[in-house]
C-alpha cells in the first residue's frame, strides 16, 4: 500500500542508491574497472524506481486527503478539485524539491538507457556525477524539507492551496520548467566527466548537444507557460515583469542557448572546447542558483515558494560544493584541453562566437539587475528596486545586434568566409526589412519598438532566404527544389524554425509596447471606449465554484455597432484561504487580445459601481506562439537521427594507443 512511511523509506533508499551511484562508477572509471563501471546504469534505474515510488506515495496521500501529512494539510483541502490535489503535490516547497529529485533521477536513467553508444568510462563518469548531485537534493528532502512529515492530531480539513496556483497553466508549469532546469544537469555531468578525463573532442560535442537542446526546449516552454500564467491570472495585463524569479529562469535560458551554439563549434570544428565546458557548468549552476533564490527568502516574489533561512543555508552549502567544486576542477584541468581548429573572424565559427558574447552579455546584465538590490540591502541597508526601464534600456541594445547577426550566421561557411556573397543573397530579405521598418515607423511609437520590429522581420526573412538558397528555389526546376527540400536534414529545418520562432516572439514584444489600457469605475450599463471598441458592462452576478464563490461580470464589446464578443471576467473569493483572485476574460483573434478584468464593488447594493481594467494588446498571442515555435524547432532537430545517435567515433588518445601497442 502507498503510505507516507513507504514514501519516506523509498526516498531514503533513493538517497543511498544515489550516493553509491556517485561513488562506485567514478572509482571504476578511474581504475578502469569494468565491473564497477557496469554498475552505473542499474544504480541509476534503481534510484529512479525508488524516487518514483516515493513521489507516488505523496500523490496518493494528496488524493486521499491524508491530512496527517503536514505537507498535505498545509497545501490541500477536501473541497479542492482532484486535478489540483494532484498538481498541488509540486505546488509547494517540499513537493517541488521531491519533483526536482525525481526529474534528476529520470535524467540519470535516461543517460543509462540512451547512452549505450558512449564509451564505458565516459558513461560511468556522467552517471556518477548525476548521482552525486542527486544525493545532495535527496539529503535536502530528508533533512530540512521532508514531504512526509506527520502532524498530530490530524486536522479534519486542510488549509488549502494558494488560490493563484489553482490554475491549469501553473499546474503544469513547474514540471516543464524543472525538466528544463534539471535537464542541464546532463551537459554539466558531461563537462565534469570531460574535465576528469582531460579530453574534449568532436564526439563529446555531438553527445552533449542533444541533451542541451532537449533541456532548452523544456525550459523555453516552461518560461512561456509562466509568462502566459502571469498574463491571464494576475490580471495586471502584462506578460513579463522582470520579477527576480522570472529572471532566475531567463538567465540559464540565455547561457543554455549559448551552450547549444558553442557545442556545434566543438562538434564541427573542435574549437571553443574550454568555453563550451564552462558554459555547461555555468548553465546548470545558474539553474541551481535560481532554486536557492526562490527558497532562501532573499528575493520576495509572487512566484517564491518558501521563506526559510535554514533551507536557504542548506542550498547555499550545496551550491558551494557543486558550483565551487566544478569551477575548481575547471581551473585545474581546463589548461590541459587543447584549443582545436583555427578559424577566421568572418566565418560561421566567428558568428557563433559573437552569438555567445552577446548572449552572455545579456545574461550578465540580467544577473546584475536581479542581484544588485539584495546586495545593496545586505551591504548598505538601502532598499532600491531595479525594474523594466533599466532592463529595457540595457538589454535591447545588446539584443538588436544579436538579431541582426542571426540573419548572417547560418549562411556563412565554416573556417573562412567572404561577406559580400552572403550580402548578395540577402538583398531580398534586406528590402523586405526596410519596407517593414517603414511600416513600423507609421504604426509604432518609439525608436526601440520600431527597430525591434524591423529586426524580427529581418530574422524571419533571412532565415527563409537561407532555406530557399539551400533548396535552390527559383534557380532550379521546381521538382528539383522539392527533392532537395525533402533531403534537407531535420536538424537544419529545426534550426530555421527555431530562428523564425525568435522573430515571431520579438514581433509580439514590439507590438505589445503599443498596448492601450484604462481603469474605470462604472455602474452597470455604462459604455467605455478604448482602441476603437465600445466596452459595456451589462450585468454582474454571483456564481458558485467548487471551492470558491465568484462575482462574475458580463462585458459586451462592440466595434462600429457590431457585437464582437461577450466576455465574463470574474472575481473569486476562496473561503478556506480567505483570499481573492481575478479571473481574466480574454478574447483573441491572434492579431490582438481584448482583455477585461473585473475589480472591486463599491457603493450601495441598490446602485453599485465596479472597477474595470480594460486592455487592447496587439499581437499578444505571438509572444507565446513564437516560444512554442522555438521549442518545436528544437524538438524537430532532435528527431534527426544523426543528432541523437550519429556521434563520430572517437580517435584514440596517445595513452590508449600506447596501451594497445
Amino acid at each position: 500500500m502507498l503510505s507516507p512511511e513507504l514514501g519516506h523509506y523509498a526516498l531514503a533508499l533513493a538517497c543511498v542508491l544515489a550516493a553509491i551511484q556517485g561513488i562506485l562508477p567514478l572509482m571504476g572509471a578511474r581504475r578502469r574497472d569494468v565491473r564497477l563501471m557496469a554498475l552505473a546504469p542499474g544504480l541509476a534505474i534503481g534510484q529512479l524506481i525508488a524516487l518514483l515510488t516515493s513521489f507516488l506515495c505523496l500523490v496518493y496521500a494528496a488524493v486521499t486527503d491524508d491530512f496527517s501529512v503536514q505537507n498535505i494539510a498545509a497545501n490541500s483541502a477536501v473541497s479542492k478539485p482532484l486535478l489540483y490535489k494532484i498538481t498541488g503535490v509540486w505546488g509547494n516547497h517540499e513537493g517541488s524539491i521531491l519533483l526536482w529529485a525525481l526529474i534528476l533521477g529520470l535524467c540519470g536513467a535516461a543517460v543509462a538507457a540512451f547512452g549505450r553508444n558512449l564509451p564505458s568510462a565516459l558513461r560511468a563518469r556522467v552517471i556518477g556525477v548525476l548521482g552525486l548531485v542527486a544525493t545532495g537534493f535527496e539529503l535536502f528532502c530528508l533533512t530540512t524539507s521532508d514531504p512526509f512529515a506527520r502532524i498530530w492530531p490530524a486536522p479534519m480539513d486542510g488549509q488549502g492551496m494558494n488560490p493563484l496556483l489553482q490554475d491549469p497553466g501553473l499546474a503544469f508549469h513547474p514540471p516543464i520548467l524543472y525538466t528544463g532546469y534539471v535537464g542541464f544537469a546532463v551537459p554539466f555531468a558531461f563537462a565534469i566527466a570531460a574535465l576528469l578525463e582531460g579530453r574534449v573532442d568532436a564526439a563529446w560535442g555531438r553527445w552533449v548537444r542533444p541533451w542541451a537542446v532537449a533541456a532548452w526546449c523544456f525550459l523555453t516552454c516552461g518560461i512561456a507557460m509562466g509568462s502566459w500564467w502571469s498574463y491571464y491570472v494576475l490580471g495586471w495585463g502584462g506578460y513579463w515583469f522582470w520579477d527576480p524569479v522570472e529572471n532566475a529562469s531567463l538567465i540559464p535560458w540565455l547561457t543554455g542557448t549559448a551552450l547549444i551554439h558553442s557545442a556545434i563549434v566543438v562538434e564541427k570544428r573542435e574549437a571553443l572546447k574550454i568555453w563550451t565546458v564552462l558554459l555547461a557548468i555555468g548553465t546548470f549552476s545558474f539553474s541551481l542558483s535560481g532554486t536557492f533564490l526562490v527558497r532562501s527568502g532573499i528575493l520576495n516574489s509572487v512566484h517564491a515558494f518558501a521563506n526559510d533561512p535554514a533551507r536557504g543555508v542548506f542550498i547555499l552549502g550545496l551550491l558551494a560544493v557543486v558550483i565551487g567544486g566544478s569551477l575548481a576542477l575547471f581551473a585545474y584541468r581546463a589548461p590541459s584541453l587543447t584549443s582545436g581548429g583555427l578559424f577566421a573572424p568572418v566565418s560561421r565559427e566567428g558568428a557563433l562566437v559573437l552569438n555567445n558574447i552577446l548572449l552572455c552579455s545579456l545574461c550578465a546584465v540580467v544577473l546584475t539587475g536581479t542581484m544588485y538590490p539584495p546586495f545593496m540591502s545586505l551591504l548598505f541597508d538601502r532598499t532600491i528596486s531595479v525594474g523594466k526601464p533599466f532592463f529595457d534600456a540595457t538589454t535591447i541594445p545588446l539584443a538588436l545586434p544579436l538579431f541582426i547577426f542571426m540573419g548572417f550566421g547560418p549562411m556563412l561557411p565554416w573556417k573562412r568566409a567572404q561577406l559580400w556573397p552572403i550580402l548578395q543573397k540577402l538583398w531580398v530579405a534586406a528590402v523586405i526589412t526596410a519596407i517593414a521598418c517603414a511600416i513600423a515607423a507609421f504604426r509604432l511609437s518609439g525608436v526601440l519598438p520600431i527597430l525591434c520590429a524591423a529586426a524580427a522581420i529581418w530574422i524571419i526573412a533571412s532565415t527563409i532566404t537561407d532555406v530557399v538558397e539551400r533548396v535552390r528555389l527559383f534557380r532550379a526546376p521546381f521538382a528539383t527544389s522539392v527533392q532537395r527540400a525533402r533531403m534537407l536534414p531535420r536538424a537544419i529545418i529545426g534550426t530555421a524554425i527555431a530562428h523564425i520562432g525568435v522573430g515571431i516572439t520579438v514581433l509580439g514584444l514590439s507590438a505589445m509596447s503599443q498596448a492601450q489600457h484604462k481603469i474605470v469605475e462604472v455602474p452597470i450599463g455604462t459604455t467605455e471606449h478604448l482602441a476603437g471598441y465600445d466596452w459595456t458592462l451589462t450585468n454582474v452576478k454571483q456564481e458558485p465554484g467548487p471551492n470558491y464563490s465568484a462575482m462574475m461580470g458580463t462585458l459586451e464589446v462592440r466595434r462600429n455597432g457590431h457585437l464582437v464578443t461577450v466576455m465574463h471576467p470574474s472575481k473569486r473569493s476562496f473561503n478556506t484561504q480567505n483570499q481573492t483572485t481575478t479571473d481574466v476574460a480574454i478574447h483573441t483573434n491572434l492579431l490582438a487580445d481584448l482583455y477585461g478584468v473585473l475589480g472591486d464593488k463599491h457603493g450601495p447594493d441598490s446602485n453599485p459601481t465596479y472597477v474595470l481594467r480594460l486592455h487592447y494588446n496587439p499581437l499578444a498571442p505571438w509572444m507565446w506562439l513564437g516560444a512554442l515555435v522555438m521549442a518545436f524547432g528544437g524538438a524537430l532537430s532532435l528527431s534527426d537521427r544523426r543528432v541523437r545517435v550519429g556521434a563520430p567515433q572517437r580517435a584514440k588518445s596517445s595513452a590508449e594507443m600506447s596501451a594497445a601497442s
